[in-house]
């Protein structure tokens, strides 16, 4: 099971910290990653982390803007969003992955607006 949190309502410029905890599994050997949605349009991918080497991917969108951070101890997984711009607006969603099973979570409001 994942749980989005800290979404909201932030200016353009603003930062937004985005955290998705866990439970019910092993965090460390998934994959792990975030997706953004908006009205009428598909879920499109943000940001990713691997499980055993920590390699991180970024859509080029955000690549200088966004950062994936994860803690298998604590079981969560971040992502720190600066610099936000209007376009950031959407449902972002967390993404866990090992082999073929993968988890959703529900998905948390982002809204960059003056």
């Amino acid at each position: 099971r994942l749980v989005e949190s800290g979404g909201g309502l932030v200016k353009p410029g603003g930062s937004l910290k985005l955290v998705c905890t866990t439970s019910g599994f092993g965090l460390s050997r998934y994959d792990l990653a975030w997706y953004r949605q908006t009205p009428g349009r598909e879920r499109e991918f943000v940001a990713s982390i691997a499980s055993v080497t920590g390699y991180r991917r970024y859509a080029s969108s955000v690549s200088d803007r966004f950062k994936i951070s994860r803690s298998n101890l604590q079981g969560t997984f971040d992502l720190q969003m600066d610099d936000l711009k209007p376009e950031d607006t959407a449902v972002y969603y967390c993404h866990a992955q090992f082999r073929t099973t993968e988890s959703w979570g529900r998905g948390t409001q982002v809204t960059v607006s003056s």
